[in-house]
């Protein structure tokens, strides 16, 4: 998953612990395989190699609810979580100083648009040649979900899987408590801005602090808006509690991608979050009780 990935399970047995991890470790791997946009092996890079042809090609039924989830979130952000924008990282490299050439960034939005690709059942079409799927923004954290079926089918029912900072909670700890969970500060390096505690259910985060360009005073963050082919302005950080790692995930990132209307976009959600924006405000919602804080 190209990230730090963890799992802390609670067994009667060492063995039953074992059993768990291995299934969880390897259909993780198995993920990472089938969607990962590094490998030439991968699903997702056969995908892709017909998208740029522009084809046709008739895929299985797992990727086809990622496929039908991802038409949901990009039909309820109105087009702004969009799995065609990932081609934009040919103009935006995050290891560099230097911005994109603006007619470069935007020879490659003619390129962006799920609504450009025929989506029908289980199969793709690609009329438009050139655009190429990333599957980035909800594998990792369906990933997540999966090892929790998989840890609770083994017999486990108290633990934590942390995947890269997507995380699901099996259950409490065997005494009752909560797992504590730090959410990192997007400016101060090393620093908490708030630790919660979750008995169920699952946080995500997305931010502009793991890959940005900073240029005189202002940062580029790694969140590209699809419409614009640029960085998102307006928050520098969300994170999401929800029952499921995938719709955690899809709603922080939808709340960076919509800017100035993230925030109420969020609060009309109704799930407990936590908001940073660029000009160092904050906000939270947490069903009426503040979180603890280190």
């Amino acid at each position: 998953m190209g990230t730090p990935c963890e799992l802390q399970l609670y067994a009667a047995e060492r063995s039953r612990a074992q059993q768990a991890a291995d299934a969880t470790r390897q259909d993780v791997l198995r993920l990472e395989a089938r969607y990962s946009r590094y490998r030439d092996d991968s699903l997702l890079s056969v995908i892709n190699r017909v998208a740029g042809a522009g084809g046709r090609i008739e895929v299985d039924a797992e990727t086809a609810g990622l496929l039908d989830y991802a038409t949901t979130c990009f039909e309820q952000s109105d087009g702004l979580f969009d799995i065609t924008s990932g081609i934009l990282r040919k103009a935006w490299n995050f290891k560099s100083t230097a911005l994109p050439e603006p007619q470069l960034v935007q020879s490659l939005l003619n390129k962006v648009g799920w609504q450009r690709v025929g989506w029908n059942a289980s199969v793709l079409n690609f009329s438009q040649p050139g655009m190429e799927l990333d599957l980035g923004g909800v594998v990792k954290e369906y990933a997540a979900d999966r090892a929790v079926t998989l840890c609770f089918e083994a017999g486990i029912r108290h633990g934590m899987v942390n995947l890269g900072g997507d995380i699901r909670i099996i259950g409490a700890h065997p005494d009752g408590s909560p797992w504590r969970v730090g959410i990192r500060h997007p400016r101060e390096p090393g620093a908490l801005l708030q630790t919660l505690e979750l008995f169920s259910g699952a946080l995500a985060s997305s931010g502009d602090y793991e890959r940005c360009i900073v240029v005189g005073d202002k940062r580029y963050g790694h969140v590209l808006n699809p419409k614009t082919g640029w960085p998102v302005e307006h928050l520098a950080a969300v994170s999401v509690v929800a029952e499921f790692c995938v719709i955690a995930g899809s709603a922080s990132t939808i709340g960076m991608l919509k800017e100035a209307a993230g925030v109420g976009w969020l609060q009309e959600l109704g799930l407990p979050h936590i908001w940073v924006g660029v000009d160092g405000s904050v906000g939270a919602y947490l069903c009426g009780s503040e979180p603890a804080r280190d």
